[in-house]
């Protein structure tokens, strides 16, 4: 990537994990409106930083025209819109904004703009996507799972769960009908249903429940005829989560308090954020399994992973390096499709598949896999 100028919107947690770790390779800046999340970014003086508001469509086309890579990393409610700004500026882009809309229906502008964008590039949805791609594409899949949560380190009442992303985009996990395939059709469960116990080695019994995860495989994979993912927490997460929810503390409808209008789920997302915020000396970690099927083989991914001894987050290195590895193989032109393009696109290339899980692998990132012979075992 030497040469190429990259440009990260968004100074939070992942956003300045990409651009440090992106920062030699090439000339990295990163951009957000809040000077105090730059002035952590300007700590490294290899990443140069740039004060803008991105949902000032004129002033980030304006910024982002002069440089070569442009990676999103904006909370969800601005994703979209900053994504089709980018892409009508005629930036390759990779994305991690996680926004609800459906990002397919810019594929047509980043076509004609001949943009290489790669959207959802995390480590879920990303990752265990990426890994979905390049077993579809040896053998149809039969059946995708995916078991994943952010987790903190040591547990403490009555949350027992830390953000180490904003409290609103969780909250939005939690409301958000999700859907899933059964027998080929697709399904929609209310987000933090069938509450099912899982074991992970190390870990001890987790609960998995249903979130909206599987997005872009939809339209991407729609013969595989079952597929779900679920996300992970400690035992109890979730009747908690659906409590605040039938109260009503996450809804979007203003309602009157004393004379003044509230969005109940802005004011628990504020209060939330004090409690689920990562305090100083805490450590979090990233739990996920991944299993695919074909009618011949059983392929699980386990991954474990935690703080780094530099206090980078988990999810910010799980998430930040899947984004990295995605950004390198864009800004060098081994990948290059134009088009909205989803992990599993990326995955489905053998090559940029492999550079993926070596990245991951230099930087202590390990996916363990197993495989067992369906034909055998039966």
């Amino acid at each position: 990537m030497s040469g190429r100028r990259v440009i990260v919107l968004g100074a939070g947690l992942i956003g300045r994990t990409i651009a440090q770790g992106l920062a030699g390779r090439g000339a990295v800046t990163c951009a957000d409106r809040d000077p105090a999340a730059l002035e952590r970014v300007a700590r490294d003086p290899r990443v140069g930083t740039v004060q803008v508001d991105v949902s000032d469509a004129d002033a980030l086309r304006q910024l982002v025209g002069s440089f070569d890579l442009v990676i999103g990393a904006v909370p969800g409610h601005l994703g979209y819109r900053t994504l089709e700004t980018v892409i009508r500026a005629g930036r390759h882009v990779v994305d991690i904004s996680f926004f609800p809309e459906d990002p397919f229906t810019l594929d047509d502008l980043a076509r004609r703009m001949n943009v290489t964008a790669v959207v959802d590039c995390g480590v879920a949805p990303g990752l265990c996507n990426i890994i979905a791609g390049h077993h579809d594409a040896q053998r149809p899949l039969l059946r995708y799972e995916c078991l994943v949560g952010g987790l903190p380190r040591a547990r403490h009442l009555p949350w027992e769960y830390k953000a180490v992303f904003s409290p609103a985009d969780v909250i939005e996990e939690y409301t958000r009908p999700a859907r899933i395939v059964e027998h080929g059709s697709a399904v929609t469960r209310e987000a933090l249903s069938e509450v099912e116990p899982v074991d992970f080695d190390g870990l001890g019994t987790l609960e998995a429940f249903n979130t909206d995860g599987l997005r872009t495989l939809l339209d991407t994979m729609p013969h595989v005829p079952f597929m779900r993912e679920k996300t992970l927490r400690y035992p109890g997460h979730a009747e908690r989560m659906r409590t605040l929810r039938h109260t009503g503390l996450f809804g979007t409808e203003p309602v009157e308090v004393k004379g003044a209008r509230v969005v109940p789920r802005e004011l628990t997302a504020r209060l939330l954020f004090a409690q689920w915020e990562m305090g100083p000396g805490e450590e979090d970690l990233t739990v996920m399994r991944v299993t695919v099927e074909d009618d011949r083989e059983r392929h699980v991914y386990h991954l474990l992973d935690r703080m780094d001894a530099q206090g980078t987050t988990s999810m910010a290195r799980t998430t930040g390096h899947t984004c990295m590895a995605a950004a390198l193989l864009v800004a060098e032109g081994r990948f290059r499709r134009s088009g909205i393009n989803a992990p599993e696109h990326l995955g489905a290339d053998p090559a940029c598949h492999q550079a993926v899980l070596a990245h991951l692998g230099t930087q202590g990132i390990g996916l363990q896999r197993t495989t067992t012979n369906k034909i055998e075992r039966t």
